[in-house]
């Protein structure tokens, strides 16, 4: 105690309490007196959300349905190989090239007229390609009735052996593994 300041009053003696029973207190932990907690995103630091419409629902399901994703699929080929093609054109120095005139130099009309051809020959490949892939990928993950890796090298290996099977059996084989390991690859890369 401070100068100048009273002492506290002398307490009374309080009971030690009594010793921890290592197996009442399993009882309550483990054991069939164990209280199950409520899970409650608010309790753990998550943003609560409401409950889903009706409408929500129904927008989900129609987003995660195999004509969604196939036509998604279908149309994102289209402007990947639009682009691609486009480019490979725009670095080729084929293009515009007359067989019959080898010193003529092609106009900007003749670049750009094949630059689009080549880039709409580009679009509609990868466009097959995606939907064919996204459709296969999406009957095969509906088959299993699971989402992981399996899904996208199996439809990878259907894909590219129905596309390579056009030129042969050893074509549609090497194509299936092709694109079963390229599936495989950009699966691993984006999971």
């Amino acid at each position: 105690p401070r100068p100048g300041m009273a002492a506290p009053p002398p307490s009374a003696p309080t009971d030690p309490p009594p010793p921890l029973q290592y197996s009442v207190l399993l009882q309550h932990l483990v054991g069939d007196k164990r209280q199950p907690r409520t899970w409650d995103p608010a309790a753990l630091g998550g943003i609560p959300c409401p409950p889903k419409s009706e409408e929500q629902k129904m927008v989900e399901r129609v987003m995660e349905s195999c004509p969604f994703k196939a036509a998604l699929a279908c149309v994102g080929g289209f402007v990947l190989g639009g682009a691609f093609g486009i480019f490979t054109a725009g670095i080729d120095t084929n293009v515009g090239f007359d067989p019959k005139d080898p010193y003529r130099t092609p106009t900007a009309r003749e670049v750009l007229k094949d630059m689009g051809q080549r880039g709409i020959s580009y679009a509609k490949n990868f466009a097959i390609v995606g939907a064919m892939f996204s459709c296969t990928e999406c009957v095969v993950e509906s088959y299993r009735g699971k989402s992981d890796w399996k899904n996208s090298v199996l439809s990878g290996c259907i894909t590219g052996g129905a596309i390579g099977f056009r030129a042969g059996l050893k074509a549609g084989l090497i194509g299936c593994g092709g694109f079963a390991a390229f599936s495989a690859a950009v699966d691993y890369y984006l999971r």
